[in-house]
């Protein structure tokens, strides 16, 4: 007997049934919904890499990179940005890693559903599906492991950061994070490691190898496997192509680049400067990502090259250092501290440019500068270079020989040390020391020493900043700048008085006919030799219309350098230094109002020739100006924009007498013992008295 098949349920029971599904479902959902909220919740705000610790850098004034610094946990962790990069790695970049970059908003779904497949077919992860967003959140937040939860964090964080940053954002990001082997981190650490260069320019297998290494950055690195990085790089270029990024021709060309086996040190240009601007924010407790200096890393870096050549040449134990700055501004240019920063037998850490070392002649000119400035002496003035003695110190010439009469000229071009300081015993030892501080060089005398006519040949230290910084106030007419290597001059920072505009030319024009080294041109730098007692120190320092440089050579312990001369040694390093600057030099500044100029038998009877010994007889009286007296203020009535004329009164010294107003003879009736002066106008007046024997004073007075 067969059996009726049951009877189908009534509509409404489906109906029912269908309901409970779809509220179960529905649960389901809201609860999952609810609970993949909540976790996307837990993760909190989305990293968009504002606290990332990167490498501190140093750039020149052009923003080209001096010197970078590791991470504290010892990574080159360099920012980069995309128009910082080559743009033909950027399109390779793109072309292999997410070629719909620019359309999709943090998730590619065709990528993602090709991984899925993967996934199903092989039961393992074989493709990530991964954006360069995506990478970009596994780069901000780490992960170890490889796992659909891993991943699917991934999403959002791609998804949320592409909601807040633009796609350039985005891949400077990643232009800052990818690994590339290492302590390598982004593209421009890895281009300066294993190109030694910047990533703006790059050729197509440059580009490509970059491209491909942060893929499997210590597998494919170049400096453990060459064979591995070419065949990454490769793969690359072949994509690139079909992707019809490059041409065919290109991409043959691009295979045959060589692959470099190993990295090169990173920039080094102006470590001393590079470490000093980094220290000084570590000394108040901060730090910046990027510090710029006002040095040139151009000429920095071929004077650096010409210092290693030339210290090498010298012996093992030789260091040199420039210093080369814009005397207009007082911006540091370029700074050599030692020939080589990492040469242990050299000192190469120390900084010379700060080193106390003696100056040998090269305070000469200002010894005559102040001479200038009093008006006892004139370039044409004549002096006798022959034996003196002061008590027990009688100076003599480098070469033990003396020229007999020269003009002062001659004798600061042949660098006489007898003139030199037979005008320091009339100027006087102390005041030369005072007016180097009052211009921001100090002079420093041994311990329980004080000024006295030795320091005019060498007897005191110097620092080759300060050398440099007093060489800058000749060629600025007189007065000096603060030396600076980062940041705009400041309100303190002021100008400083060195000597006289007519003073300082007189100098720097003397200085331009000193003889020039062998195979150098004359008459194109102003500039000073000098060599230190025992030959420890050897020095020249010159300047052109724009730019003062100061040279030293020698050892950093202090040692004696038997045959080491500043003529022969540090002469040739300034105009070498000059001349790699590869610009035209700039002319001197035109002569000041006031300048004389005259030969030696037209100069007034005074000057003509200079007489250490001119003392008036015990029947004279000194030379003495009696009024106006020094620092006096004259109000003095003037009619139609003139002043009246000033009376000076003159007691003792030999006639005739000749008055000399800031430097510059006034014709007088110098048989008088009352002279007169009609002022130009309101401000300070320096008033000099010469008498037929050489004797002077001087006033200085206010006009108002």
């Amino acid at each position: 007997m067969s059996q009726s098949s049951p009877a189908p349920k009534p509509v409404s029971a489906l109906r029912r049934n269908a309901r409970r599904v779809a509220l179960v479902v529905g649960g389901l959902a809201v609860v999952t919904g609810g609970a993949f909220g909540a976790w996307v919740w837990s993760l909190g705000p989305a990293p968009l890499g504002e606290k990332l610790a990167f490498s501190a850098t140093v750039v020149d004034r052009e923003g080209r990179l001096l010197r970078p610094f590791a991470t504290a946990d010892g990574r080159w962790r360099l920012p980069a940005r995309t128009d910082e990069v080559d743009r033909r790695y950027l399109d390779m970049l793109i072309a292999y890693e997410d070629k719909r970059f620019r359309d999709h908003n943090g998730v590619d779904p065709f990528a993602v559903g090709r991984a899925v497949r993967q996934f199903l077919s092989e039961r393992r992860i074989v493709s990530g599906g991964s954006t360069l967003t995506m990478q970009v959140a596994r780069l901000l937040e780490p992960r170890g492991e490889r796992s659909v939860a891993a991943k699917l964090r991934q999403i959002v964080r791609a998804i949320e950061i592409e909601r807040t940053l633009g796609k350039d954002e985005i891949l400077n990001l990643y232009l800052s994070l990818a690994p590339y082997g290492g302590n390598l981190e982004g593209v421009r650490a890895a281009s300066l490691a294993y190109f030694g260069k910047e990533p703006r320019r790059l050729t197509l297998g440059e580009a490509a190898l970059l491209v491909a290494l942060p893929q499997s950055p210590e597998a494919r690195r170049p400096d453990r496997s060459v064979t591995a990085a070419r065949a990454a790089r490769d793969r690359v270029l072949d994509r690139a192509a079909a992707a019809g990024v490059l041409q065919a021709s290109d991409l043959e060309r691009a295979k045959y680049e060589v692959v470099p086996p190993a990295r090169v040190p990173m920039p080094m240009l102006a470590p001393h400067a590079a470490e000093a601007a980094v220290a000084a924010d570590k000394g108040k407790g901060e730090s910046r990502s990027s510090y710029r200096l006002t040095i040139d890393a151009v000429w920095q870096k071929s004077l650096e090259e010409m210092a290693r050549e030339r210290a090498r040449a010298m012996g093992p134990d030789i260091s040199i250092a420039v210093l080369a700055i814009d005397h207009g501004t007082g911006e540091v240019l370029a700074k050599v501290a030692s020939s080589d920063y990492f040469d242990k037998r050299r000192a190469g850490q120390v900084d010379m440019t700060q080193a106390l070392r003696s100056p040998g002649s090269t305070l000469k000119p200002f010894i005559y500068g102040i001479g200038f400035e009093d008006g006892f002496i004139h370039p044409e003035t004549l002096v006798d270079d022959r034996p003196v003695r002061y008590g027990g110190y009688a100076p003599e010439n480098f070469d033990l020989t003396f020229q007999g009469t020269v003009t002062i000229r001659k004798a600061l071009q042949l660098s006489l040390n007898v003139p030199a300081v037979v005008v320091l015993d009339k100027v006087g030892a102390s005041r030369l020391t005072a007016r180097m501080a009052q211009a921001g060089g100090a002079l420093v005398l041994p311990k329980g020493e004080v000024a006295g006519l030795a320091m005019g040949l060498g007897g005191v230290g110097v620092r080759l900043h300060d050398l440099v910084r007093l060489y800058s106030g000749l060629a600025r007419l007189g007065t000096t700048v603060a030396l600076r290597e980062q940041g705009a001059a400041s309100p303190a920072d002021s100008e400083r008085r060195l000597m006289e505009p007519v003073a300082a030319w007189y100098v720097a024009n003397a200085l331009l006919g000193t003889p020039p080294p062998e195979n150098a041109a004359a008459g194109r730098i102003a500039f000073k030799t000098g060599t230190s007692y025992g030959y420890r120190d050897a020095w020249a320092v010159g300047f052109d219309g724009k730019r003062t440089v100061g040279v030293w050579v020698g050892r950093a312990d202090g040692a004696p350098v038997p045959g080491m001369v500043g003529r022969t040694a540090a002469a040739p390093i300034l105009f070498e230094a000059f001349s790699r600057l590869g610009k035209t030099l700039a002319p001197l500044p035109q002569a000041p109002k006031n300048v004389i100029f005259a030969a030696t038998a037209k100069l007034p009877l005074p000057l003509q020739r200079f007489r250490p010994n001119g003392l008036p007889s015990e029947t004279e009286r000194p030379l003495r100006i009696m009024f106006p007296p020094n620092g006096a203020r004259l109000e003095l009535a003037s009619a139609n924009g003139k002043f009246d004329p000033m009376a000076l009164k003159i007691a003792g010294g030999t006639q005739p007498l000749t008055l000399l107003v800031n430097g510059a003879p006034l014709p007088t009736a110098n048989d008088k013992r009352t002279l007169f002066y009609a002022p130009d106008g309101p401000g300070f007046v320096r008033l000099t008295v010469m008498d037929a024997r050489g004797m002077a004073d001087s006033v200085v007075v206010r006009v108002q």
